[in-house]
């Protein structure tokens, strides 16, 4: 076993229960659910005493142990777990989705729980993968993306709190992060989270969508490709050519990667088996934006034109031959929704390739000898796609990207060009040719030789790249196309010469005719030739695109290798012009028949084809054209010039620093660097906001730029302020983060900022008004000064931010509280105000409060201030999930009251400087921090409250101790907050935290006293709080441990106020007694059951009526109104409206407010409205007597009061009486026992009225469904002590059947049927319920001899029906002694009676039942009722009750001869071991019996001995106890809350002999008239009893 302590810091061991969960179930065993943490402090075999209070066991098997670290914080030790955050993450997240997982369950939402289900078991999955601590980084990053990806997902469906993070997927912590970055975290985390959603929803992505998110998230990608194999019976050497290609636009888009191949099957340098990688780099999101995207395998074998061809000839060797391609669509791939890892191998199908005239089948086995065995040959790879550049891959893919794995750039730029990127490559593309056969019989079979050479002829050496991973060479040769007069080559390479060559280079092209045999092809001369420049005339590289090249024919044999000096000997394509070139190599060569097309791509980052961007790039070469090229920047292309970014910037700031002594160029520059920062804003361009990030951080040196960028900014924005047309300003305005950043980074915050404040402050005042991309940038700009000055390495910073705070904190705050809540803006505005205050220090404040001239300023600063906050606290202008975002504003908020608390103290707090309403807004607004929903961790789960008390602590405590505080300091001042401050203080003590609640309810009598002290009592007080405690409780406040608290704290105060104690016992009493009922109120109201909504209210609207609270009595009687109109409980709805009528008079005054009902303005009117609506709900309900009640009242107005004839004749209700049916309702008892329920239902019995033609199977089927956790009782007995005290749910229903009371106007007069059938079901106020009961021996001949009847009679405490459909039954504590005595005496008589049948019985029962009654300290079991009733002061309170009490000491004197009875029979049963204990009870019987006889008189019964006794046994046991009801006293007519006594239920038992009816006679001081009839049947006669003035009521007895 394990037993569990306190947490000690030279202990490590630590547990988690992750097996299963344990219940405890001993005194000291430790309950445990999975996941929980435990601290071991002992581990041991066998059983443990814990004799120490905190020790606690469990068994070690249900746990798991785990390492943990113990940090201390101030007094407390804090565990935390060793994992690494991600799991630990992912473990909070499951327990928190599981909690919630369970709610979807039970709530039947089963999409929901599937969805959720999925997500958990991929979150449980991943983690076991983290813990396996296996995967290498780049796996473990990519299942870090997915995992986040996932939780933040599943947080935002589940509605939870959203999660920001930073660029490595970290959890972004608060406290290590400004306010602005915050913000902005939100923002980006929101937009993230919503397109995820987008995705899921339109199923655009798989399940591995995190891996998408995560490409889609980065601007930069990859593709890993290893070469397992090369499965293909060639013969012959080949080259892999391996590429990206786009199928759409037939376009190649990387690189080549070359792989040489042996004809053995094996790479030709055996060195690369096995590491034959390639990453394919340099993508980007518009790369992966294609809608196709193929890898692409061009196969070339080097060796004999035909493979046909026999070795035994003389072949021509090394020529490149087509053979044929492999092709694989790996868009899913690439596009990161298809999830492969390393090991996954892809085989990639071999097309082999024909030549153009050779396409039948036979031909095509032939040249493919492989394909007739029926081989698959083919490419055997692995691919998996990356995230980031080539320097970022290295570093998280170590294991898959190192310094042997070759680099295939894209054929172009990537989308960022960073700073420092330098790059100068060509790549060229043989498109085609023709050629003329001239003087041969067939076709050419071409091929293309080409040098890189300078302008001299000679050969660059190494200058030409066939493919990454292959050597440089000096020559290229083409592949070769068997007699194709058009050949189609489409092969690429890549030029590569140093920049400083470029303006000297050439490339040339030489054509031959090749040969299949040797001998022939060595006669083979070159017959034509074409070369093209690199560079242009004026500077500009050679465009991109496609050249027709001039062919020159080679005649003479002769050939020197140097160009001619022409212009250009190249057209571009897309010119319809088709001449050659102006000059030729060789006049004389020249031969238009032949054609030869190539194009070129330039990704050079120091070589431009735009002639103005050179110009700038250049300027120095021509400064006379500086302004021009300025100027032309304008017009540029941009995708130009963000490719020459640094070159470009550097350029500029070059132009700046050089012409310092003058600003001809500074408005031009300013200009230029507006342009290009304006490009980078665009989205288009967005991704280059890092590079100007980037320069600007480690690039830029211009450190006096600032005064030339200053200079001009400051002429644009006075010219603006001026109301001149500025048409740069902007764009200007736009581009001001970035002139900013220029700025500082030239070491100039203290210049710059002031001017900028005043701009924006006058930006910020028309904030609410002005063009939304003005304020937007206005606010991005304050937001980013902000932003840097919140950072640690940008020097001393207090001067600024006091300048800011003095410039722009109270505009901001106006700006907020004019801007409407949703404004586009609001949240920006607001999460700036917010950075300004959590950046300001106490020194701040301090200096912030002395720029204030005078008191009136400063106090409505203060005002709007407080107004502000309370406003922003009620309604957040922040999503509801940005959590983070709103516990960081409270903490700021909280620090700015408390300070600005502090300087009212200081100024305000004395008698003549107090100002009433500022305190009266702080308080408020501090209760109105102190009760906000976000800071309510009651409603939080476990997990989201132990994180904000991690970070944040309990807020509510602080700033309500303040409150406390600030109260007691108020002195002589505090009646004026009484009592308007009632109802806050009120809110605020009912928030569920011990500590503050017993800090604050002192409060509430501080107030009482003040106000006493004031007034001599605390009415004000006392109605405020009972008019707010209404409204607190019925929201969602207060408890019972509240109520106990409340009682307690205000009772303790009150010990020493002697005075006062009275009356604030009273006060404590009755705010108990309402809590009770609210509480009870605000527990059903969410209930399905109808009815128990409607008992609470009633119960509320009574204590209302009692306490004599108008306003809210008649709240909750049109609460109790509408609750019946749902249930069509019209005859109810109508006496509940009723007793509001009854308040108001026939009169002209006026309604108080709470009265007004429909427009009406008088009590007459409002009045007579009621009284429409209660007639229609009568007639609804078939309650026409109590219509034309009350229309007989409406009439006496109309014809006395108001004289409106017309409307006499409106109502007349006579006719439906005597001719509509009208269907007596049932009525059913119904008793709710046990513990389990409610107080209001708790072991009481009601009657229930049912509604038409209801069976009580119906009203009980309809009754177990609101209570379905309740057992059925199939007994109308009532149930014992054990169901009465049982945890469970009891209910008892059965049909009882209503007393008739007939009104005293109808008696003895000839009333027709349909109006007595009425009063039969209604006004009824008895009921009774009869069962047969079997008694004594059984006469099988005549059942009826042992027949008896037990009657059971109910009293409602109001008569039905009434503002219920049921009222409860009543018992007085006089009536219930009366039912104990009876039940006491009933119970002596039984066992006597089965002492005297069975002498068998063991004598112990008997021995304890009459022991316990005379024992001295019991008297009988009456002492207490003596000390109860039998005293002056309750008779004189109580007059009505003089029968019952004569009644309680008949039955004391009855029991005496009961007990002698039965202590006699005891003396004859009893062992000679007892007789000591027969003496002594015999004795205490004795003193019993003078008492009683003495006080109550003396009461005989017959001798109970056998032997002396002639009358048969069976009369005697018939002696017993007739227990006679007690009439109720009547109710209001209507139902209405009248106190009445009624019992609860009495018994008829008919007596079966007449010495019983004789003593029946004696016990109840009657006088009986005994008629005997004729026997009806041999055996029995009727009896019949009849008391004077009553008719007989026949009842069968014995004979």
């Amino acid at each position: 076993m394990v037993h569990q302590m306190r947490p000690s810091l030279n202990s490590d061991i630590f547990a988690f229960a992750v097996k299963w969960n344990f219940v405890g179930k001993g005194e000291k065993q430790l309950s445990l659910e999975v996941g929980d943490a435990v601290h071991i402090q002992e581990a041991c075999e066998g059983k443990k005493n814990t004799s120490e209070p905190e020790d606690f066991i469990f068994p070690a098997s249900f746990v798991h142990l785990k390492e943990v670290i113990i940090e201390k914080r101030g007094n407390e030790e804090v565990v935390i777990s060793a994992e690494m955050p991600l799991v630990k993450e992912v473990t909070t997240t499951l327990r928190e989705w599981g909690s919630i997982w369970k709610q979807l369950f039970v709530a039947n939402k089963d999409e929901r729980v599937k969805q959720v289900r999925k997500l958990m078991w991929e979150l449980m999955e991943w983690r076991s993968q983290l813990l396996s601590g296996t995967l290498p980084s780049d796996e473990f990053k990519e299942l870090k993306q997915k995992v986040t990806s996932k939780i933040d997902y599943g947080n935002k469906i589940l509605e939870l709190d959203q999660v920001v993070r930073d660029e490595d997927g970290n959890i972004l912590e608060p406290e290590r992060a400004s306010v602005i970055s915050l913000f902005r975290a939100h923002e980006d985390a929101t937009t993230k989270i919503n397109e995820r959603i987008k995705e899921e929803q339109s199923n655009i992505q798989t399940d591995h969508s995190g891996i998408s998110a995560r490409i889609q998230s980065s601007p930069t990608h990859s593709l890993y490709v290893f070469v397992r194999n090369f499965v293909c019976r060639i013969g012959e050497d080949s080259e892999l050519f391996m590429s990206l290609y786009d199928p759409n636009k037939q376009t190649i888009i990387s690189e080549n990667y070359l792989v040489r191949w042996g004809s053995k099957g094996f790479p030709k340098e055996i060195d690369m088996l096995n590491n034959l990688k390639v990453v394919f780099t340099d993508l980007g999101n518009k790369d992966l934006s294609r809608e196709k995207i193929y890898l692409i395998c061009q196969i070339v074998r080097v060796g004999r034109m035909d493979l046909k061809e026999m070795n035994n000839k003389k072949c021509t060797q090394g020529l490149r031959r087509p053979f044929g391609v492999a092709v694989m669509d790996i868009t899913d791939i690439i596009k990161g929704k298809l999830e492969c890892d390393e090991e996954k191998q892809f085989f990639i199908p071999f097309f082999p390739k024909t030549e153009q005239h050779k396409t039948n089948k036979k031909k095509t086995k032939q040249n493919f000898p492989f394909l007739k065995l029926n081989l698959h040959p083919g490419l055997w790879v692995t691919m998996k796609a990356l995230v980031g550049d080539i320097v970022q891959i290295r570093k998280e893919y170590p294991h898959l990207v190192d310094r042997s794995t070759v680099v295939a750039r894209k054929l172009g730029f990537p989308e960022i060009i960073m700073p420092g990127d330098v790059r100068n490559d060509i790549y060229l593309t043989l498109q085609g040719g023709d050629f003329d056969k001239y003087n041969k019989t067939t076709q050419k079979n071409v091929e293309v030789i080409m040098w890189v050479c300078d302008e001299e002829g000679k050969v660059i050496q190494n200058s030409i790249c066939l493919g990454a991973g292959d050597k440089a060479v000096s020559e290229y040769r083409s592949v070769i196309y068997y007699q194709i007069k058009q050949p189609r080559w489409m092969e690429t390479f890549k030029v590569a010469v140093p920049l400083e060559e470029m303006y000297r280079i050439h490339l040339r092209f030489m054509f031959r005719h090749r040969s299949s045999q040797e001998s022939k092809d060595k006669s083979e001369k070159n017959f034509a030739m074409a070369f093209v420049r690199l560079m242009k005339d004026d500077g500009t590289v050679l465009q991109d695109g496609l050249h027709d090249l001039v062919v020159f024919k080679v005649r003479n044999r002769i050939f020197a290798g140097k160009p001619p000096q022409t212009h250009t000997h190249t057209k571009k394509k897309r010119k319809q012009n088709k001449t050659k070139t102006d000059e030729p190599f060789i006049q004389p060569g020249l031969d238009s028949r032949d054609s030869f097309t190539i194009s070129t791509l330039v990704c050079s980052t120091k070589l431009t084809q735009n002639v103005g961007l050179l110009g700038l790039l250049k300027w120095r070469t021509r400064p006379e054209l500086l302004r021009e090229n300025l100027e032309k920047l304008k017009i540029i292309d941009g995708e130009e010039v963000v490719k020459f970014l640094q070159d470009t910037l550097d350029a500029l700031f070059n132009i700046m620093m050089e012409h310092s002594q003058t600003d001809d160029y500074d408005i031009l520059v300013f200009d230029a660097l507006i342009y290009i920062i304006g490009l980078i804003a665009d989205r288009k361009f967005q991704h280059f906001n890092t590079v100007l990030e980037a320069y600007i951080k480690q690039h830029f040196s211009a450190t006096l730029a600032y005064k030339k960028l200053m200079s001009v900014l400051k002429r644009y924005l006075d010219v603006s302020s001026r109301g001149e047309q500025c048409e740069p300003i902007l764009r200007t305005l736009k581009a001001l983060e970035y002139i900013f950043k220029f700025i500082v980074r030239s070491q100039c915050r203290d210049v710059l900022l002031p001017m900028m404040l005043r701009e924006l402050s006058g930006a910020l005042a028309s904030m609410a008004d002005g063009p939304h991309d003005e304020r937007r940038n206005s606010l991005e700009l304050l937001n980013n000064i902000l932003e840097v000055l919140s950072r640690d390495n940008v020097g001393e910073t207090f001067q600024h931010i006091q300048d800011i705070v003095v410039s722009l904190l109270r505009i901001i705050n106006q700006t907020v509280i004019t801007m409407g809540r949703e404004h586009a803006l609001i949240s920006r505005v607001v999460a700036c105000m917010t950075a300004i205050l959590s950046q300001m220090d106490d020194r701040h404040y301090a200096t912030y409060i002395e720029t204030f001239t005078g008191t009136t300023d400063l106090v409505d600063f203060l005002m709007e201030s407080f107004l502000l906050f309370k406003d922003l606290i009620g309604k957040h202008v922040y999503p509801s999930d940005w959590m983070a975002m709103i516990m960081v504003q409270n903490r700021v908020f909280l620090r700015a009251i408390n300070t600005y608390a502090d300087t009212m103290n200081q100024m305000f707090l004395n008698n003549d400087d107090f100002e009433v309403q500022l305190w009266n807004n702080y308080f408020h607004l501090a209760v109105a921090f102190i009760t906000q929903e976000s800071l309510q961790l009651q409603h939080f789960s476990p997990t989201k409250r132990n994180k904000i008390l991690a970070k944040y602590g309990d807020m509510r405590r602080l700033i309500g101790f303040a409150i406390r505080d600030i109260w007691y300091k108020l002195g002589s001042h505090k009646i004026c907050f009484i009592p308007g401050m009632v109802g806050p203080i009120l809110e605020m003590t009912l928030i569920p935290e011990e500590e503050l609640r017993r800090a604050t309810i002192p409060i509430f009598f501080d107030m009482i006293t003040c106000e006493h002290a004031h007034s001599g009592n605390f009415q004000k007080f006392e109605d405020e709080i009972i008019l707010k405690l209404d409204h607190e409780v019925e929201g969602g406040g207060g408890d019972e441990r509240y109520m106990q608290l409340l009682e307690t704290i205000l009772l303790d105060c009150a010990a020493e106020k002697l005075t006062l104690r009275p009356q604030v016992q009273h006060f404590v009493a009755l705010v108990k007694g309402l809590l009770v009922r609210l509480l009870d109120y605000r527990t059903v109201m969410s209930d399905d059951s109808r009815n128990n909504r409607m008992s609470c209210t009633v119960n509320l609207l009574n204590f209302y009526k009692d306490i004599n609270r108008e306003e809210m009595y008649i709240r909750y009687l049109y609460k109790l109104r509408d609750l019946h109109l749902e249930g069509e409980n019209y005859t109810e709805a109508a006496y509940t409206l009723l007793l509001h009528s009854r308040l108001l008079k026939w009169s002209d005054d006026m309604c108080n407010p709470q009265f007004e009902f429909h427009g009406s303005q008088t009590q007459r009117q409002l009045k007579e409205t009621l009284y429409d609506t209660i007639i229609d709900y009568f007639d609804k309900g078939k309650m026409w007597e109590e219509a034309i009640t009350l229309c007989k009242e409406l009439a006496e107005q109309y014809e006395n009061e108001i004289f409106d004839y017309e409307l006499l004749s409106k109502r007349l209700f006579y006719e439906n009486i005597m001719k509509i049916l009208r269907p007596k309702p049932d009525y059913f008892a119904v008793g709710y026992y046990g513990q389990g329920y409610p107080p209001f239902l708790r072991n009481k019995v009601f009657i229930h009225r049912g509604k038409e033609y209801e069976r009580r199977e119906d009203f009980q089927n309809q009754l177990m469904s609101q209570f379905p956790s309740a057992v059925r009782l199939n007994t109308t007995t009532m149930p014992g002590d054990d169901i009465r005290n049982s945890p469970l749910q009891y209910i008892q229903c059965f049909t009882v059947q209503p007393v008739l009371e007939i009104p005293p106007r109808l008696k003895n007069k000839p009333v027709p049927d349909q109006i007595i059938n009425f009063y039969k079901s209604n006004y009824v106020q008895r009921f009774h319920y009869s069962r047969p009961v079997r008694k004594g021996p059984v006469d099988p001949n005549n059942e009826f001899a042992s027949m008896w009847i037990e009657r059971t009679t109910f009293t409602t405490v109001y008569k039905l029906p009434g503002i219920l459909r049921w009222f409860e039954t009543t018992l007085s504590p006089l009536e219930n002694a009366i039912e104990t005595m009876e039940s006491t005496n009933e119970k002596i008589l039984t066992m006597i009676n089965q002492y005297q049948a069975d002498w068998s019985l063991p004598i112990n029962p008997l021995s304890m039942l009459l022991n316990g009654i005379v024992d001295p300290a019991v008297m009988g079991g009456f002492a207490k009722y003596e000390k109860a009733f039998f005293t002056d002061e309750y008779t004189q309170e109580h007059s009505e009750d003089r029968d019952k009490l004569l009644r309680l000491k008949d039955l004391i004197a009855w029991q005496i001869p009961l007990l002698g009875g039965g202590i006699s029979l005891h003396g004859k049963r009893v062992t000679d071991d007892l007789r000591p204990f027969h003496e002594r009870m015999e004795e205490c019987f004795k003193q019993l019996k003078k008492k009683v006889e003495k006080e109550y008189g003396v009461r005989e019964l017959p001798d109970l001995d056998e032997r002396k006794s002639t009358r048969p046994r069976s009369m005697l046991r018939s002696i017993r106890q007739s227990i006679i009801s007690i009439t109720s006293l009547p109710g209001s007519e209507c139902g209405t809350p009248t106190k009445a006594h009624a019992d609860r239920y009495s018994k008829h038992i008919a007596c079966v002999d007449v010495l019983t009816c004789l003593m029946a006679l004696v016990k109840n001081h009657c006088t009986l008239k005994i008629i005997v009839h004729p026997a009806s049947a041999p055996g029995i006669f009727p009896l019949s009893l009849q008391s004077p003035g009553t008719p007989p009521c026949l009842v069968p007895v014995a004979a």
